[in-house]
């Protein structure tokens, strides 16, 4: 019953041709002003997602990525949206993207950035990731995405930091890997090898040894037969 509701409610608040955007409030019945409170509850904020960390090797692009969810699908005329960044957060933070309702993503003028900062997501989408080209040391600290999508209420922001590298760390040698599992894998094998072999010659000496001791008490037994016979 409650996700019935919600859902009618997500139809009215989205839909302005609906009879019941209409109508005054209080010729609203009781049952459509409770779908509204539903949902407003369940749908009166947002998230903005990022990761944490991202690492650029230095003089490559690198994608910053920044995306939204929302329960309400984007408006150009009342979508709001800004990049920012700062070295540190005790910095003060420099705005180099804004959404402009015409435009879409217009990068700013900026004396860090000049433009190698370009606009790489898809507004459809709820993506609002950017490419940052020919990546310098001193573009390494913390980039802000901040989102506001009316009429979501509360504005939603995230921040990621970016660590710029001079060089890749060294890939890992399989080759020494390769040989180390050979290696234990050869010394297994004849670990194995050896405890079969030993475990074949006692078994062996032992089959000898019951041969010996049968020859021995068949001799036995023939002597004194030929000592009782000549005693007859």
């Amino acid at each position: 019953i409650l996700l019935l509701r919600q859902s009618r409610c997500l139809e009215i608040a989205m839909d302005p041709s609906k009879e019941a955007y209409a109508v005054d409030l209080k010729g609203l019945n009781k049952e459509v002003v409770r779908y509204h409170f539903l949902f407003v509850v369940c749908c009166s904020s947002m998230d903005v997602i990022m990761p944490n960390n991202i690492n650029a090797l230095n003089g490559t692009t690198i994608k910053i990525p920044c995306t939204f969810t929302s329960c309400y699908k984007m408006d150009a005329n009342r979508f709001l949206m800004n990049w920012t960044y700062q070295e540190t957060l005790n910095d003060t933070e420099e705005m180099f993207m804004t959404f402009h309702k015409k435009r879409g993503m217009v990068p700013l003028r900026s004396d860090r950035f000049g433009e190698r900062v370009m606009f790489a997501g898809n507004l459809d989408k709820n993506d609002l990731s950017i490419t940052l080209s020919d990546v310098q040391i001193e573009d390494k600290g913390i980039y802000n995405c901040y989102v506001r999508n009316p009429p979501d209420r509360v504005q939603g922001n995230n921040s990621i930091h970016l660590n710029v590298v001079t060089e890749l760390p060294p890939p890992r040698d399989s080759t020494i890997a390769v040989a180390i599992g050979a290696s234990v894998g050869g010394a297994l094998a004849l670990l194995i090898l050896s405890m079969v072999v030993v475990k074949c010659l006692r078994r062996h000496q032992k089959q000898e040894l019951i041969s010996e001791e049968k020859m021995e008490e068949e001799g036995k037994l023939d002597a004194e037969g030929v000592a009782e016979e000549g005693t007859k």
